[in-house]
């Protein structure tokens, strides 16, 4: 029994629309990979912006942060000339040195 010689024999008009077939599944291959870079671009200038956000939101709690040091530094100044004042005052009187009765006299 002889085989058959079954190939088609392929012509220049086959063998064009082959290529086109090829070079049309590259085009949508190369067009996914490209939105795909599209979207990773933006979600990265995404990123930056958020960052950028997060340091001056960084740099104003730390300014934030200095002021209430600094308030809090003065009002335990304050205390403490309030309490240095109430011991003048007492040891004033004891000795009879006191200010207040020197104001009304």
């Amino acid at each position: 029994m002889k085989k058959k010689n079954t190939k088609k024999e392929i012509t220049m008009n086959d063998l064009a629309l082959m290529v086109g077939k090829g070079f049309n599944e590259m085009g949508e291959r190369f067009d996914r990979v490209e939105n795909r870079l599209n979207a990773l671009e933006k979600g990265q200038e995404n990123l930056e912006k958020d960052v950028a956000d997060l340091k001056i939101g960084q740099a104003n709690l730390e300014k934030g942060q200095a002021e209430i040091k600094f308030e809090l530094t003065s009002r335990v100044h304050i205390f403490d000339y309030k309490e240095l004042e109430f011991r003048v005052e007492r040891l004033e009187e004891k000795t009879g040195l006191s200010r207040r009765k020197q104001k009304m006299a």
